[in-house]
């Protein structure tokens, strides 16, 4: 059947205080390390997988029942963006859920959760106890952490820093990209890993929009206004 589960592999979510949460796998077959941080929407999951603030983080969702309504396929606007995702691709190294729905039912699911995972190479784990790892994470701040899968030397990954490494650097555009180029003013948007929406919603307001690199030189007569995007890292780089 569509979207079903085929195997019963397991793995571990290790942290680094210590602990460690067992769930089955689906999506990729593979074992990853980055920052766990949680989110807490009811809906959103296509949308927060690819938003780039989530780069190189295992992304913990707390409503308990995720991929309900499937993933739909990928469709652009009148501007040139995705309508559904917030860039081109999943952002997070991994997913944790409590229980991924095997049977998505929604008129816009083009596939499965665990199809698209598979797709574009991204573990995760269901069956988690996620308000037990979510006040974990509240009550100590964001811990690094390893999804191991069983069989795979724990000792194998290592956990990794990504706040070390100049993440907007890396997810950033590398060269300015105009969109709505007819609008009646220039907003000048400095990707450090800008969502879709936040550009969308400046060009309906009928404003172009030149998105540039996080290095742009700015000069303040070329635009009418300047917008800073948010993104993922330390802030300090």
């Amino acid at each position: 059947m569509p979207g079903k589960i085929a195997t019963e592999e397991m793995a571990t979510l290790f942290l680094e205080d210590g602990s460690s949460f067992k769930g089955r796998l689906f999506g990729a077959t593979a074992s990853v390390s980055g920052e766990v941080v949680f989110q807490t929407g009811m809906v959103g999951y296509p949308e927060a997988l690819t938003d780039p603030s989530y780069y190189c983080q295992i992304l913990v969702l707390t409503y308990p029942l995720i991929g309900n309504y499937g993933v739909p396929k990928d469709e652009e606007d009148e501007h040139g963006l995705s309508k559904w995702f917030e860039s081109s691709k999943i952002h997070a190294a991994a997913l944790v859920i409590g229980e991924n729905s095997q049977y998505p039912s929604h008129w816009n699911s083009d596939r499965s959760l665990d199809q698209w995972l598979k797709e574009q190479g991204i573990p995760a784990l269901e069956g988690i106890d996620t308000r037990s790892l979510t006040k974990k994470i509240r009550e100590n701040g964001t811990l690094l952490g390893k999804l191991v899968i069983d069989g795979t030397d724990e000792n194998s990954l290592p956990y990794d820093d990504p706040n070390k490494r100049h993440l907007v650097k890396e997810v950033c555009i590398k060269e300015p990209k105009v969109y709505n180029p007819d609008g009646n003013l220039k907003i000048l948007a400095v990707d450090c890993g800008m969502k879709n929406n936040q550009i969308r919603s400046l060009c309906k307001r009928g404003a172009s929009v030149i998105v540039v690199p996080w290095d742009y030189p700015l000069n303040s007569q070329e635009f009418d206004g300047l917008f800073l995007g948010n993104g993922p890292g330390d802030p300090e780089f």
